[in-house]
């Protein structure tokens, strides 16, 4: 097996190519593969002043913006996640994590801040038509953490296989997905001692996330916050457990995580509809 790793999406990205490839064929299947990861980095990044993400929180409300193919995929998949989950996974979560100092308030409009608080959840805040091009009805900041880092790991399992690689994982702090007749071994952390493992399994032909709040919970103002939100009421969550989902694609375990976690449901019947698993630790 050969592997490469780069620092991408506030993580570590690790590329495993399980393959008899020539050395040569193995870098160019590398460089296709952080080639995908890095693009959709600069196209969602939160922090990145030129990414796509930014120029739709910069935007005023009754303006429009032709977005790039890949950022139109996750926002139209982020936007049916948040209509069947009623709410629940929020990608207009990112003014409370402003509120909150987990994401920088620089660069935001005068004022902008201030005007979600009117903003109406039953009010749909942004919409993108079939080439591409989304209006801003509503105040919203949007951040695309809880659901483009499964999708980065899907496109670069796309450019893996497109380069004719047979097996392979990818895996982005977590977020991975595996292909072929090689099966990877898997490790999920123990969200109560997250320095151990608490449950070992092989993983074949399948994606998995896993999502959970003991890393970056903290007291802010006297209250306990992380980097989750609640998407209906918008409050932290705040608790030791992690969520695993298994689906057939990295983007909709990503995804699905939030929806396990904030219902504490690992039955969900949503799961189903996904073709997707879902355990609780």
């Amino acid at each position: 097996m050969r592997r490469r790793a780069q620092p991408w999406l506030g993580t570590l990205v690790e590329v495993t190519i399980a393959d008899t490839l020539s050395e040569a064929a193995a870098a160019l299947a590398f460089d296709a593969a952080f080639g995908a990861i890095a693009e959709v980095h600069r196209l969602m990044s939160y922090h990145d002043a030129a990414s796509d993400v930014s120029k739709i929180n910069q935007m005023a409300v009754g303006s429009a913006l032709q977005i790039h193919a890949r950022t139109a995929t996750v926002m139209r998949a982020a936007l049916d996640m948040n209509a069947v989950t009623d709410g629940l996974f929020d990608i207009a979560c990112a003014s409370r994590l402003v509120e909150w100092g987990y994401l920088p308030r620089a660069g935001l409009e005068s004022g902008l801040h201030q005007g979600l608080a009117r903003h109406q959840r039953n009010r749909p805040a942004l919409h993108i038509d079939a080439d591409g091009n989304l209006q801003k009805l509503a105040p919203v900041l949007i951040d695309l953490g809880g659901i483009a880092k499964g999708y980065a790991v899907d496109a670069a399992i796309d450019a893996l296989q497109a380069s004719g690689v047979a097996a392979a994982c990818v895996n982005a702090g977590g977020d991975l997905r595996v292909y072929g007749e090689t099966a990877f071994p898997i490790m999920i952390r123990d969200p109560r001692a997250p320095t151990q493992i608490g449950f070992r399994f092989d993983l074949k032909d399948a994606a998995l996330a896993t999502s959970g709040s003991y890393f970056s919970q903290r007291t802010v103002q006297g209250q306990p916050r992380s980097a989750l939100v609640h998407g209906v009421d918008g409050s932290a969550v705040v608790n030791n457990i992690s969520v695993t989902v298994q689906a057939p694609a990295c983007m909709t375990a990503d995804a699905l995580t939030k929806l396990v976690l904030l219902s504490a449901d690992p039955r969900h019947p949503l799961l189903q509809q996904f073709g997707a698993t879902a355990f609780i630790i």
